[in-house]
């Protein structure tokens, strides 16, 4: 798939991003999309790490198209489906494929963001982003970097989204998404925009235009040099290592980053801090139980040797961290009710 074009013809890379609820949406598609296509189709679905790669073979027997998991150094071809393998970014460099195991983003591996803002950076104005059904906010900064590079953006409806999470995100919080369609309509327009021609570039308009990619991924279309990020300290520690978030905005968007490059939207830090709370809580309770189990049995030995007084101090130790627990029991299991 050549990069160094005189003229642009048309749209011809197409990343696809999607999580909870993706492989219906995937599927239906692939089974839409032409054997001809001018384009070829790259894709991230966001799957544990150990899960086996068979979505690929999911899309063969869908579609027309053939798919196969993306190989490192892999030359780009019109009218293929790569999908990224779990547990690997997938990454575009100009006229082939790259993946890598760096920090995750957003807690996945393979994140949708890095292959939206890697595909704007190799292509500019030929990429065309889609995001699809999925929680929280994956796939908003890199749809925000393809339409800063001149792409298409194009975002599942919402209301006909399995999952209204991604989706609803990149419309609150990019600016002048090209098309809001519902999935039976985003086949059609794949294929219309990857006939349309577009406008002549100059020979060296990607080179000039597109700065280089750090190989921790960016933060904002902008270069890392010696570990300094951009934006400032946050208060808030990265759930993956650990070390401190640097805080940026990126226009609506807020974004988080660490030095060792884990990086984070709001919405998905924000379910990261409540995950946390909800294992601190259950924590609390265990240790609470322990300490009233261990509070009765010290009393019954203490009762054994005749220590009335002392007996009675553990059996209310115990019975303090017996109520303490079932408060904190019973507040978990309420807020499971509305989640």
């Amino acid at each position: 798939m050549g990069h160094n074009q005189k003229q642009v013809s048309v749209h011809d890379l197409i990343v696809v991003g999607a999580s909870a609820g993706g492989v219906k949406a995937l599927t239906y598609l692939v089974q839409h999309l032409p054997t001809e296509l001018n384009a070829a189709v790259l894709i991230v679905l966001h799957v544990h790490s150990q899960s086996p790669c068979i979505l690929p073979q999911i899309l063969n027997n869908a579609g027309n198209l053939p798919a196969s998991a993306a190989q490192d150094g892999e030359a780009i071809e019109k009218g293929r489906i790569y999908v990224a393998p779990p547990d690997y970014h997938l990454r575009v460099k100009p006229g082939y494929l790259h993946l890598t195991r760096g920090p995750k983003e957003n807690r996945h591996r393979p994140a949708i963001d890095l292959l939206f803002r890697s595909a704007a950076q190799a292509y500019g104005k030929r990429v065309v982003a889609v995001v699809l059904t999925g929680m929280l906010d994956d796939g908003t900064a890199g749809l925000m970097a393809v339409k800063m590079r001149g792409g298409v953006a194009v975002v599942q409806d919402p209301d006909d989204a399995m999952y209204a999470g991604m989706p609803r995100s990149a419309l609150e919080n990019v600016e002048d998404i090209d098309y809001v369609l519902p999935m039976s309509e985003i086949p059609s327009i794949l294929v219309a925009l990857a006939n349309t021609p577009m406008a002549q570039e100059p020979e060296n308009f990607i080179q000039s235009n597109i700065e280089p990619e750090s190989d921790i991924g960016q933060f904002n279309m902008e270069v890392e040099d010696s570990g300094v990020l951009p934006g400032k300290p946050s208060t808030f520690i990265c759930p993956d290592c650990g070390g401190t978030l640097w805080e940026h905005e990126e226009g609506k968007l807020l974004r988080f980053k660490c030095h060792v490059g884990h990086a984070f939207g709001a919405e998905t830090l924000l379910a990261l801090q409540s995950e946390e709370l909800e294992e601190a809580l259950w924590t609390a309770v265990r240790a609470l139980q322990e300490k009233a189990m261990l509070s009765e049995r010290m009393a019954s030995r203490m009762r054994d040797r005749n220590l009335t007084l002392a007996a009675k101090r553990m059996e209310q130790e115990a019975a303090d961290a017996q109520e303490r627990s079932t408060v904190i029991r019973e507040v978990l299991e309420r807020a499971d009710k509305y989640t």
